[in-house]
């Protein structure tokens, strides 16, 4: 009958242990170099909810738009910052899993101021407008009419469509014959 000693005994569990520990160490590496346990969302517009317009890791990193950056999240904003160290803050709003994602737009007031604020009639390069009319009624691309006010405190204005249509409420900056909007997406997660 073959024995081992309890010194061969010794050096096959020392053999053992570090063949385990060395198991452990690649299997932790190539988890932290995949990404190995991040999770992240996936948002669509509700309109086309299988084309990816957002997602937000929970390491920090973001797509947006196709675009690559890192980002911050408080209860309001979504902070991108692109590898320039430029920075767009996105409003955003959340019900149950449903997210409304606030995209901003910059419009041009064509002619002269016709009163105060926002009345006149505004457009983008790409053809999309917005007319506002002293006396509160709006159209939006000459598709949409309604009615509209104003909170300036909060620089909101709240869009209330003729057709039946839920009202919409867009985020503003004025500055001078320059508009930037930001209008309400609504956004469905992409599974």
């Amino acid at each position: 009958m073959v024995g081992f000693t309890s010194h061969q005994r010794g050096e096959g569990m020392k053999n053992l242990f570090n063949k385990w520990v060395l198991g452990i160490c690649i299997v932790l590496t190539v988890s932290i170099l995949t990404g190995c346990g991040s999770k992240t969302e996936h948002w669509a517009y509700i309109h086309e909810p299988t084309e990816e317009i957002i997602a937000l890791s929970d390491n920090g990193k973001a797509t947006y738009k196709g675009n690559k950056y890192t980002y911050t999240k408080d209860d309001s904003y979504i902070t991108l910052k692109d590898k320039s160290g430029g920075e767009e803050s996105l409003r955003y709003e959340m019900n149950g899993d449903q997210m409304t994602l606030y995209e901003k737009s910059t419009y041009t007031r064509l002619g002269k101021a016709e009163g105060d604020g926002i009345v006149g009639v505004w457009t983008q390069d790409n053809g999309w407008s917005y007319q506002f009319t002293e006396d509160g009624r709006f159209s939006e691309e000459d598709i949409f009419f309604g009615r509209y006010t104003v909170d300036e405190a909060n620089s909101c204005i709240r869009l209330m469509y003729d057709d039946p249509i839920e009202d919409a409420f867009l985020y503003y900056t004025l500055a001078g014959d320059s508009l930037t909007v930001a209008y309400p997406w609504p956004m469905v997660r992409v599974e």
